[in-house]
Order: C-alpha cells, then structure tokens, then sequence
C-alpha cells in the first residue's frame, strides 16, 4: 500500500471518530434537553393540580366540607373519650376546622357528627311523642308559636256593592323555653384503655336510651319546671265546652272503665269530636295495657276496630288511623285520660337544640370515668285543637 493509500485511510478513521464524538455528544445534550422539559413539565402538572385543589376546596358544597373535616374531629373526638387527651380538639378549633368543636364555657365538647347522628336516630324511633310531633331546630333558648286560631271575616264581593272590612285576627304568641337534658353514663378506664372497645358505639347507645326515656315521660305529662310541658299537663274540659288554652274530652261512658254495652261507641266519639282538617294527619296514643283492652273491640257487625301494620315496622290502626304505643301513657282508671287522638304534627311542637356535648369526668367516680352528656329541649301543646281524649268516667 502507498503512503498516500496509508495517509488517506488514517484521515478516514480519524474522521469516523471525530463523528462519533460529535454524535455522542449531540445525543448527551438531547437526553439532558429531554430530561430539562420533562422535569418542566412535571412542575407545570404539579401547579395547576395544585391550583385545581384550592380552586374545588373553594367552591366545594357545605355536606363536602362538613364531610372532610368529621374525620379528624372523629378521631379527636375518640382520643378525648378514651384518654382525655383533648390537644387535637383544641387544634381543631383554632384552625376553625369545626364547628366549636371546643367551648369550655358550654361545658364540654360537641359530639363528633357520626355519633350525634346515631343518638338522633335513636330518639326518633323510639316509642315517643317525638315520632308524631312537629321537630324544630332551633340556635336559641327558646322557640315561639304563632297560633291564629280565629276566623276572618268573608263573603262573595261585586263590582258594584261595598266590601267590608275583616275582623282583626286572634294570634296566640306560645313561648317554648328550652330545658337541659342530661345524661351521665360510666365505663372503667381498663375498658377504654382497650382499642377494641367501640367507645362511640357504646357512648351513643347509652346516651340515646337515657335521653329517649326521659324525653318521652317529659312530653307526655312534663309539668314544664326544668322540663318540657306534656300534652297531658293542660287543664281538660268535656268537648261541648271546648275552649282555646284546654284540651277537649270524651267520656268513655263508665267510670275507670268502658261502658258496659257498645264500648266502640267512645272510641267513634272521640274520633269525630276532632275537627275534619286533622283527622287526615291524626294518631291514636296509649300504652301496651290500654291497647290490650281496646283491640278486643269489635263494631256492630262483629268486625275487629284494631287491625295490625301490614308490613314489619308499620304501626298497628284503629279505625284506620295508626296507634302509637307510648308506655307513659296513664292507666285506664276513674277520670285518667288513658287515650288521646289527634294530629300532633300540629298540636304538640318539640324544639331542640342541635348539639349535643360530652364532659369527661375522671375524678368523681374512681376508678370508673363519668360522661356527662347535654342538650337542650322543650316542648308543648301549639294548636289545642289538634288534639282530643278520652277520659274514663261516666260523663
């Protein structure tokens, strides 16, 4: 091979590595280039997700929020129940992440919403007044009914004759103060201690039982000191001389007892002494031993008054128009008022506040630790029409 062949090859290899360097090198800058665009890209997503979040946590509903915010205030709630450890909430409301979740003054803390809403549903389906009534929530400590109880003045009118004037309308303003109630559950601190031990489960069930017995005995016949007024706590007259502020009568036609023959007939009675434009809504209330002796009733053709609900948890009818056994109920006895009929949507009102607050109390009780439960009700008579009984006495 010539020298200038030996030169010739040496400036071709010299040339393919000068290219392989410079296309190495273009390749290390474009990886560097690929990897520089990815990581701006990667940042770019991370800002707009991030302006996405704050942008849905504005304009997020209210039941998302409140949704959001139970689960930390659960398991404060839980770390409170259990230890007494109350730091997360005291965080939890300075962060203004709920709802007073802390107000010392007030005695105690709210109840995380999962179990306030266990112990609600509770009351409601007790045997009480309360699942006829009419339910208000109110943030004050009281709760006024207007009532116009009167009757406006109305005629035809003409193009040509004069209109009178109406009469001046009879507005009763009645006043429902709120009353505390209270509840004080204990567990010992060994059966806390224990993670296994549902708390709140056990917390709420007590708590339910307690305030649902002494709510139903309240709104039954509550003599209004320190408690709700009970339906059956207002002055009673026979339903011919019914007037506003009493509760109207029918006699059973025997004293302490129903009459000896035709007994139904006091159950008609009753029925029709209550105004047409409440029967649609109306209920009839007694307890288990009064139920016991009516649904033996039969009419003139030998077919029972009392008929049971169709369906598990459908209350039992008499005459149609269900039948809520409330154990708080009277007896029947001489001149008691063992059974009332009427709408108590409109007649009896209950209002309530809606939280519900746990104290913890370690010291009184050693070694067990005290739960000191509140809440605030009231309740009365609103419409004294809407509602009729039955008193046993001959007349």
């Amino acid at each position: 091979m010539s020298e200038t062949d030996q030169a010739a090859g040496r400036t071709g290899r010299a040339t393919a590595i000068e290219v392989k360097t410079a296309l190495a090198g273009f390749l290390s800058d474009f990886r560097e280039f690929q990897d520089d665009i990815k990581t701006r890209l990667q940042q770019q997503e991370e800002r707009v997700a991030m302006l996405d979040r704050k942008t849905m946590t504005q304009r997020r509903p209210a039941l998302a929020a409140a949704a959001e915010t139970g689960a930390p205030h659960q398991k404060a709630f839980q770390a409170y129940l259990r230890s007494g450890d109350d730091d997360a909430l005291r965080a939890l409301e300075l962060e203004e992440k709920a709802l007073s979740s802390a107000v010392a003054a007030e005695g105690g803390y709210l109840v995380d919403p999962e179990t306030a809403a266990r112990i609600q549903g509770v009351l409601k389906a007790a045997a009480s007044i309360r699942a006829i009534a009419n339910v208000v929530q109110v943030e004050a400590t009281a709760y006024d009914v207007l009532v116009d109880h009167g009757e406006f003045g109305a005629g035809w009118a003409t193009e040509t004759a004069a209109v009178g004037e109406t009469d001046t309308p009879q507005i009763d303003r009645i006043p429902i103060p709120l009353h505390e109630l209270s509840a004080l559950p204990k567990a010992s601190q060994r059966l806390l201690d224990d993670a296994a031990f549902d708390i709140e489960g056990w917390l709420a069930t007590r708590i339910a039982d307690k305030f649902a017995r002494a709510e139903a005995a309240a709104f039954v016949a509550g003599d209004g000191a320190d408690k709700p007024t009970g339906f059956l706590s207002h002055p009673t007259v026979a339903q011919d001389a019914w007037d506003w502020g009493k509760l109207g009568y029918v006699a059973s036609g025997k004293d302490g007892d129903f009459a000896d023959s035709n007994p139904a007939d006091a159950i008609v009675d009753l029925v029709y002494a209550l105004g047409a434009r409440y029967r649609a809504n109306a209920s009839f209330v007694m307890n288990s031993k009064t139920a016991g002796a009516v649904r033996k009733m039969k009419d003139a053709d030998g077919r029972f008054l009392w008929s049971d609900g169709l369906a598990a948890g459908e209350p039992a009818r008499l005459m149609g128009y269900p039948v809520l056994i409330a154990e708080d109920m009277p007896d029947i006895a001489l001149d008691s008022t063992a059974i009332a009929f009427g709408d108590f949507a409109a007649g009896y009102t209950i209002a309530e506040r809606p939280d519900l607050r746990i104290l913890r109390d370690p010291f009184s009780a050693k070694p067990h630790v005290l739960f000191y439960a509140t809440k605030r009700v009231g309740g009365d008579v609103s419409d004294f029409a809407a509602i009729k009984l039955m008193k046993f006495a001959a007349v």
